[in-house]
């Protein structure tokens, strides 16, 4: 990816692990899930759906904790494709589909369903253009 360094003290003082990557000076965190029939009982890998099927699924991007980084990226992983999202933080905090992971905690999940997935297609990139996309969203 474009920049990208693995963070550490001497890029970010305040580096403690909050965050995955580094790239030209913005923080970013990785999230992904994958898309699974909501109503089908089983195993992650038995209830996996295929990208565009009619039947009912969900994806949970969880411990997502705010304000410890600039942008996040959100991976989507279906049984024949991979779908990114990239979100500022601010973007995510007011994302109406967040909500708190377990009661009074600090961190947070957001959950992309057949229902909500059209509501995320303006954060939708290409490979090739997250690293771009990360840039420009960290810079505000």
């Amino acid at each position: 990816m474009r920049g990208s360094s693995k963070p550490n003290k001497s890029l970010d003082p305040d580096y403690e692990g909050q965050y995955d990557l580094w790239i030209e000076g913005v923080r970013v965190e990785v999230k992904s899930s994958r898309a699974v029939e909501k109503k089908r009982v089983g195993s992650l890998p038995s209830r996996a759906i295929s990208y565009g099927s009619q039947k009912p699924f969900w994806m949970n991007f969880q411990q997502i904790k705010l304000d410890v980084c600039d942008v996040f990226v959100f991976v989507g992983v279906f049984v024949d494709r991979i779908i990114y999202w990239v979100l500022s933080n601010d973007e995510v905090k007011s994302n109406p589909h967040l909500s708190h992971q377990h009661r009074g905690g600090i961190e947070y999940q957001i959950g992309i369903r057949h229902r909500n997935i059209a509501d995320f297609e303006g954060y939708r990139v290409e490979p090739g253009g997250i690293g771009d996309r990360v840039i420009q969203k960290g810079a505000g």
